[in-house]
């Protein structure tokens, strides 16, 4: 294995704990700054708009740089954030060091896609991404219920002082493990990237990637209150309750590595219906101790089986100028991550009940599909052209 992706893998691992570890400790954060529940998954909103704003940004600035300096940059940005975070003095100082601590996180994943798939053979860019990605899952078996316990055992600013040391290893892991290669020559140059852009199939992947990633969010933003006010868990369950989650993750990373890079559309249709079917029963399992584990579970492996695929889609479809389309595909995982957290808390604050953003999350996920398979029938459409 190239020892590039183990330094990617290790980058996954600090934004994925960056990401989710405060949905375990929402109320926690929400009593600490003293607003509601609802207001604190805006955080998790504004984290979202960092990446959105981010991915398109710091790509576009760093169009000429190598890819290993671009990944420093943004490392860089990870411990910034969480730092500020950790010392934030209110609310509204949280929100902004959340929306900077979410501002690499499109650049790493969406660059870091690309090193990964350059680093092997075509046949292995399954593999390549499903490693990379696997920091991102280990991090929610192992990083987020470290650090969840770490905020429930010494305050919630503990834990962003934790993913600032995670961010400083990621960064020394990429200055000695990636190799400082110039970017291709055809590559350079940010016009060159925007050409991938006019592409209608990148925008439709990417419409893919918001609406079925939506269905994720609009549950996990609020698993910790399901768990504890509606399945009966107590607060201190969490840490287990996100192993779980993370487990599923894992598995989801492994299975979508295994199929997707063997035949990719057939294995979304089949990721993206499993979580479509979950998240509608969730609704109801989440009444029960022992089902509403399971349904984590299963929420974890559909919802992440998605992830190295829809990345794996975009790179297909931007051949020739990969980097913002990888990137922006990241930010459509945020918007996924925002509209899911915007549209759960509404309906909680409706009068539904902690159950209700899973219905949300399952109509999202269907959509997802729909535009799916709408994607994939544009793509058999035109090979029927060109065999005529």
């Amino acid at each position: 294995m190239p020892l590039a992706l183990l330094a990617l893998a290790v980058a996954g691992f600090g934004v994925g704990t960056s990401e989710f570890a405060i949905m375990g400790l929402l109320p926690q954060v929400a009593a600490g700054v003293e607003v509601s529940i609802p207001a604190a998954g805006v955080l998790i909103s504004g984290y979202a708009v960092g990446v959105i704003v981010g991915a398109p940004l710091l790509t576009a600035i760093s169009a000429r740089l190598s890819r290993r300096t671009t990944l420093l940059i943004v490392a860089a940005l990870l411990v910034a954030g969480s730092v500020l975070s950790a010392v934030a003095s209110g609310y509204g100082v949280l929100l902004v060091a959340r929306v900077l601590a979410g501002m690499p996180q499109g650049a790493l994943f969406g660059v870091g896609s690309v090193v990964a798939a350059e680093l092997v053979p075509p046949e292995r860019r399954g593999w390549a991404m499903s490693i990379m990605f696997g920091g991102f899952t280990m991090a929610n078996v192992a990083g987020v219920p470290l650090v969840t316990w770490l905020g429930q055992a010494a305050g919630w600013r503990a834990t962003f002082w934790a993913i600032a040391a995670l961010g400083a290893l990621s960064l020394v892991s990429i200055a000695a493990l990636v190799p400082g290669r110039p970017r291709p020559e055809g590559e350079a140059g940010l016009r060159s990237e925007l050409s991938a852009l006019r592409r209608p199939q990148v925008w439709l992947a990417m419409a893919v990637t918001t609406a079925g990633f939506g269905g994720v969010f609009a549950s996990f933003t609020y698993v910790a209150p399901m768990m504890t006010e509606v399945a009966g868990f107590s607060g201190s369950s969490m840490t287990a309750l996100l192993v779980v989650f993370g487990l599923g993750m894992a598995a989801g990373n492994l299975l979508s590595g295994h199929f997707a890079g063997r035949r990719l559309m057939p294995s979304l249709y089949v990721f993206l219906a499993g979580l479509t079917v979950v998240l509608s029963l969730f609704t109801v399992t989440a009444h029960s101790r022992i089902l509403a584990v399971c349904s984590l579970f299963l929420l974890g492996l559909f919802g992440f089986a998605t992830v190295p695929a829809l990345q794996m889609r975009i790179l297909d479809k931007a051949t020739g100028a990969p980097t913002l389309a990888s990137a922006l595909n990241l930010s459509a995982f945020n918007v996924a991550n925002a509209l899911g957290a915007f549209l759960g808390g509404l309906v909680i604050s409706a009068g539904f009940g902690y159950t209700s953003p899973n219905a949300v999350g399952a109509v999202l996920a269907a959509a997802g599909l729909a535009l799916a398979v709408c994607s994939g029938a544009i793509d058999a459409r035109a090979k029927e052209t060109i065999l005529r």
